[in-house]
């Protein structure tokens, strides 16, 4: 059940017939921080009482008089200045818990206004190895589809790679005149990365290169760009011989990472558009001639945005231009959302404005910006430095091998070393536990805010981790293999809900709060309202685990009423993971 605006409704309808404005009321009511105050909590009143002039309490109780008291509430209080307290009875709370039970929903409501969306997420650029920088964009990207669409939402994801821009014509400058033919033929990706890093670290780095002259080797790299985009035989030749084994490894990484798209077009797929595009930009007076190149001047004091440079290469805006232009006309969506770090925030104003001058207003475009994944100098890790904690392949193999090392020790600690495992189990064990935990630490933080790359903090196996979440989970499922009860045999007793203490109380209201975090995570696109929710489950679980004996239950009845807050639990943590692109392991 969409709890909040039903809630919503019953205040607002109190506070009009009260006589104050309605305008703040979805703001004002939260979850109560402690069980004693409520389950929810109203703090409208003080912003009211400064428009009305009169005390907040005294709004409070306008309002509390004016309340028609739904079947799901106690009495509200009224607490402090003007708080209004609200909980929710445990009779109606126990049938919601039935009703959760039933279907693969767990009580989710599709949305009553079903849309098209569009996320443009990952799209690294292909001639070198993705580094630990695309990992924010691929799961973040990964997880907003997974919750629209449980939502019922209309999604489409797109991988809009990097395999035809400047990039490349680094890469085949280094080909040309600094390629290890040994190396290649071993580790095709590896020897392009090297080049890639090595020319870079040759820009303007002549000795005899004058500061006031141009960089004779970026020159270079972007005449081999501009060959490529003119359709020079050598260069696209080579391109193609490339692609292949960039798309090879970045294609492992996804299957590692759980992660797929439904289509990936790449920069190469627009190319024949972009001249279209021009042509159309100049047409329609939003594109004019700048000093030899075709440039869209926005604003009197602010630098052009070229649409195509002087010696006739086009721009990544050309290419995004056109990327929009397609889609509209394929797919028609209500909103595109672009998963991509706020440093281009600046190239997403000025696209969204030369779109909406071009095509019109006809989809909503909103760049779903993040922070940086820093190193130790604060500064975002990039694969031009050739370190290798860059690497993300790196990266997840050293979650793996961390998790498979840890999982052996408490293994060990626990007295569970004689039975055996196979290579293959602990390696599938080791696999899912590790990536989980990298992609957990990642979706936790809140995606605007750049954090500092830590091993240790990456891949903690303990606290607010998805190795946490995964022992509970495997630790719930346990319960069912020790109590000889089948799900389907405990359901069909149709077992009452009961709620008498209050660890099973606070574990069933953190239950239904399931389809609300799932709500606010979509507001803004922010999976980590799901981490900070599966953490407030966890834990409630934790504690009802420690004090509501479960097989030991005093009644059959209370034994199968505890079985069911259990499943629940499993089942509402297993789903929040698969939100979040994390799975789960029914023993560990």
């Amino acid at each position: 059940m969409n709890f909040i605006p039903c809630l919503i409704s019953v205040l607002e309808n109190a506070v009009r017939k009260a006589g104050f404005d309605t305008d703040a009321i979805h703001s004002q009511i939260r979850p109560g921080t402690d069980p004693k105050f409520g389950d929810y909590q109203f703090n409208g009143a003080m912003g009211l009482s400064k428009k009305a002039g009169i005390p907040p309490r005294q709004v409070a109780e306008k309002i509390l008089a004016n309340l028609e008291l739904p079947d799901f509430l106690y009495p509200p209080e009224i607490a402090g200045p003007g708080f209004l307290n609200l909980r929710i009875q445990e009779k109606w709370l126990a049938e919601q818990m039935i009703a959760m039970v039933a279907g693969d929903r767990l009580g989710v409501e599709i949305s009553s206004d079903i849309k098209t969306f569009i996320v443009d997420f990952s799209s690294p650029n292909v001639a070198k190895p993705m580094h630990v920088g695309h990992l924010r964009s691929t799961i973040l990207g990964d997880s907003i589809a997974r919750i629209l669409k449980f939502l019922g939402h209309k999604v489409i994801t797109d991988n809009h790679l990097g395999d035809w821009g400047t990039q490349f014509g680094i890469i085949l400058y280094g080909f040309k005149h600094f390629l290890d033919k040994e190396a290649f033929a071993k580790d095709p990706v590896a020897e392009l990365a090297r080049l890639y890093v090595d020319v870079r670290k040759k820009f303007n780095a002549q000795e005899d290169v004058e500061e006031t002259t141009a960089d004779p080797v970026q020159d270079a790299c972007r005449n081999e760009t501009a060959k490529l985009h003119h359709g020079d035989q050598e260069n696209l030749a080579l391109w193609k011989q490339f692609m292949p084994y960039c798309q090879k490894e970045i294609d492992e990484i996804y299957q590692r990472l759980d992660v797929k798209f439904d289509h990936t077009y790449g920069e190469s797929f627009y190319q024949p558009m972009l001249p279209e595009v021009v042509k159309s930009l100049r047409e329609r007076g939003i594109a004019v001639e700048s000093e030899g190149a075709i440039a869209v001047f926005l604003k009197e004091d602010a630098p052009p945005a070229l649409v195509q440079k002087r010696d006739g290469a086009f721009t990544y805006m050309t290419t995004d231009l056109a990327t929009i232009k397609y889609r509209l006309d394929q797919w028609k969506p209500d909103a595109i959302l672009y998963v991509v770090d706020s440093r281009q925030a600046l190239h997403f104003s000025h696209l969204f404005e030369i779109s909406k001058k071009w095509l019109g207003e006809k989809t909503a475009l909103h760049h779903v910006s993040f922070g940086s994944v820093l190193g130790a100098d604060r500064k975002p890790i990039k694969t031009r430095s050739g370190d290798a904690v860059a690497s993300l392949a790196n990266l997840l193999d050293e979650a793996v091998k961390l998790a498979k090392a840890t999982y052996e020790e408490s293994r060990k600690a626990g007295n569970d070393s004689e039975s055996s495992i196979s290579d293959a189990d602990l390696q599938n064990i080791s696999e899912i536990v590790g990536v989980g935990a990298v992609k957990y630490a990642d979706l936790s933080q809140n995606r605007t805010s750049d954090y500092v790359f830590n091993w240790d903090k990456m891949l903690a196996m303990d606290g607010n981790t998805a190795t946490y979440m995964q022992y509970a989970y495997a630790r719930n499922r346990s319960i069912f293999r020790k109590s000889e009860i089948s799900l389907q045999d405990l359901y069909a007793q149709k077992p009452e809900v009961l709620l008498e203490t209050p660890e099973e109380r606070s574990l069933a209201i953190q239950l239904f709060r399931f389809e609300e975090a799932l709500r606010l995570s979509v507001q803004d696109f922010r999976p980590n309202q799901i981490t900070a929710y599966l953490w407030d489950l966890a834990k409630a679980y934790s504690v009802f685990f420690q004090k509501c004996p479960v097989l030991k239950a005093t009644s059959n009845q209370l034994k199968l009423s505890r079985l069911i807050l259990c499943d629940l639990t499993a089942r509402v943590l297993k789903q929040g993971l698969h939100l979040l692109g994390i799975q789960v392991l029914e023993k560990m």
